[in-house]
């Protein structure tokens, strides 16, 4: 699900011709479009699934069977009043964010971009089952960071936010990315921090944890420079762009998918040192 700035942003020159291709595209059945009604007025911008016959091209792309019209019609209909979709467009809204500025710049792009239900479904050990948000893979300038996204927008107590580092510190989360925490006020993020210094003590994490706050509002957007790493100082001392952090993960060439799917680069032996390669010098001083 993506909102018309969203697409257009990834896509399109300009919000008009994004609307155009849009309103074409929704005629055909190719996309499947609605938008909310606000108790105090007003609706929200236009929201865009693939629709039935979209589906079909897809299926048809992938030699797979077409989706039945009407449980189609009825994952539509739920998607709709999903509870959680305003939480997923702002997920979304990060990704189309690095998106966007890669469109921009030749030295960058966004190389993966996995869903939480594709996160949940790899990133498991025994009974540790990691639920980020997201999980994504950013190139800018020659550097490669891998991420964990934990898109936060307030309605969870902290308590509970950073009771999730307990599942992080038993995954072997160094070895696929960094952690990210994405909060949506400068307050929310001192309070994050401070939360995580009572949850953390004086234990060092053993992965790199980085929080931002999304009312910086830097023309870079996500990548830009709103990056500050955990440490345990009460002051953010630096922000770094999201390219700088400590490339973790590994050290494999790009692959991409014929069709579009997610590679799933993360599938590897973490013992295997022709596959992670070694972690800097510089990268472990960092921290």
């Amino acid at each position: 699900m993506l909102t018309t700035n969203q697409i257009a942003a990834i896509e399109f020159s300009s919000i008009r011709r994004a609307q155009d291709r849009l309103r074409q595209l929704r005629d055909m059945g190719a996309v499947f479009a609605f938008r909310d009604s606000y108790s105090a007025g007003g609706t929200s911008q236009t929201r865009y699934a693939l629709g039935y016959r979209g589906a079909r091209v897809i299926a048809a792309q992938r030699a797979e069977k077409p989706p039945v019209a009407g449980a189609y019609a009825e994952r539509l209909e739920r998607l709709g009043l999903w509870p959680k979709l305003s939480h997923q467009l702002g997920v979304n809204d990060f990704f189309c964010g690095l998106a966007a500025y890669a469109r921009t710049r030749p030295d960058a792009a966004l190389t993966q971009w996995w869903s939480e239900k594709a996160c949940t479904e790899f990133f498991w050990h025994g009974d540790i089952k990691l639920r980020p948000d997201a999980y994504g893979c950013w190139d800018e300038q020659g550097r490669r960071v891998r991420f964990f996204l934990e898109h936060d927008t307030g309605t969870e107590p902290l308590s509970k936010v950073v009771r999730k580092l307990d599942d992080y510190s038993r995954f072997g989360t160094d070895v696929f990315g960094v952690l990210l925490f994405s909060v949506h006020s400068s307050l929310r993020e001192r309070n994050l921090r401070s939360a995580m210094r009572q949850q953390l003590g004086y234990e060092k994490p053993c992965f790199v944890i980085a929080t931002s706050s999304r009312d910086h509002c830097h023309p870079d957007g996500p990548a830009g420079p709103i990056w500050a790493a955990w440490s345990f100082q009460d002051q953010v001392q630096e922000r770094r762009r999201l390219a700088e952090l400590p490339q973790r993960g590994p050290r494999i060439v790009q692959h991409v998918s014929p069709v579009g799917l997610p590679y799933s680069e993360a599938a590897w032996d973490p013992n295997d040192t022709t596959m992670t390669g070694q972690v800097t010098g510089d990268e472990r001083r960092w921290e």
